[in-house]
């Protein structure tokens, strides 16, 4: 009878410390372990390689958790050790459970890569590198490839033409080979059969159409004039009559701070410049929006040949059937440029 009394007694502890175990272990796993103060939620980045002794370290840096040993004590018995790279959005108050749980799926929050005003492959490297993991030196080597170019059928004065000025959503660790061919399914996806037959009527390939496009997208800012200017430069391009474009003249200069294209800028022998050189130059001169891009498919078809900024500086253009008309239109602005002391 003594035994059992023992026994029962030594049970009841044990059950009891059990208890305690197992409602401590609950608290663990399901209880909040994130404290953010006011915060709603913090960015937790695991750079690509990372260990499950590197999640560690990056939790006990950016002091997300409160009980870092509860975690890992969590992580053991979720048999969590696998850690994935990434950009991931931790809530305030969040539990170790789900906490492991996004971590271990690789539930990332995506980030926006936006690239705009870009005139250069090693410009937009600089830009898209801006809110992903990919350094914009590795981005620049990628995209100077040759190899790269001819993989998507570009070379190396066309390929940022494979690059549509937009917004994107992507995963923060993505890699560069992924980056690449997303962009190339953007680009196709934008292609399409209707956007590819209007091209072919237009006599110009997706390239040069993105070319065109670059060079509209700099001569006006007015939505409204934009396919009018695409006429006027498909029309010189009919007739054999040379661009005669600033902006390629810029371009080949190198020096975009230029306000007023002058003689001495013309004699540069680049094959940008399109007042030395017949057709389009050997590719887009900056980067183009899709909006740009309908802009030149759907050309505003005229008579026009010539057009020249208005003197009254609104961004508008005056346009002309003949050349004395066109000289008469640019005085008026050359006047005006002299009036507000713009030599250069």
């Amino acid at each position: 009878m003594k035994i059992l009394k023992i026994a029962l007694s030594l049970l009841i502890v044990s059950l009891i410390i059990g208890g305690i175990w197992g409602y401590k272990t609950y608290q663990e796993i399901y209880d909040s372990n994130v404290d953010l103060g006011r915060t709603e939620y913090r960015i937790l980045l695991i750079p690509t390689g990372s260990d499950f002794n590197d999640l560690i370290q990056i939790l006990n840096k950016d002091n997300l958790l409160e009980d870092v040993e509860a975690f890992q004590k969590v992580a053991k018995l979720k048999s969590f050790s696998n850690v994935k790279s990434g950009r991931y959005k931790v809530l305030n108050r969040m539990s170790n459970n789900a906490l492991i749980d996004m971590l271990r799926i690789g539930d990332q929050e995506p980030v926006n890569i936006v690239f705009h005003h870009v005139r250069t492959l090693p410009q937009l490297a600089g830009k898209i590198s801006q809110n992903i993991e990919i350094d914009s030196l590795s981005l620049v080597k990628a995209l100077l490839s040759d190899k790269i170019h001819k993989k998507y059928g570009f070379n190396s004065a066309n390929f940022i033409s494979m690059f549509i000025a937009n917004t994107y959503r992507v995963f923060w660790d993505i890699r560069i080979e992924e980056l690449i061919q997303r962009m190339a399914n953007e680009y196709k996806t934008f292609w399409n059969k209707k956007r590819k037959a209007k091209a072919r009527e237009i006599g110009l390939s997706q390239s040069e159409v993105a070319t065109l496009a670059s060079i509209v997208q700099l001569e006006s800012l007015k939505k409204d004039e934009q396919a009018k200017i695409a006429g006027v430069y498909i029309n010189r391009l009919k007739k054999g009559i040379p661009l005669q474009a600033d902006p390629t003249v810029i371009y080949a200069v190198g020096d975009f701070s230029i306000k007023r294209v002058l003689t001495k800028h013309l004699q540069n022998n680049s094959p940008y410049n399109t007042y030395k050189h017949k057709g389009l130059p050997p590719g887009p001169i900056y980067l183009t929006s899709p909006e740009i891009l309908d802009a030149v498919l759907n050309y505003k078809k005229h008579h026009y040949f010539y057009f020249c900024a208005k003197e009254d500086f609104s961004g508008y253009h005056r346009f002309a059937r003949t050349y004395r008309e066109h000289i008469n239109n640019a005085k008026r602005y050359q006047r005006a440029l002299n009036r507000r002391k713009i030599y250069k």
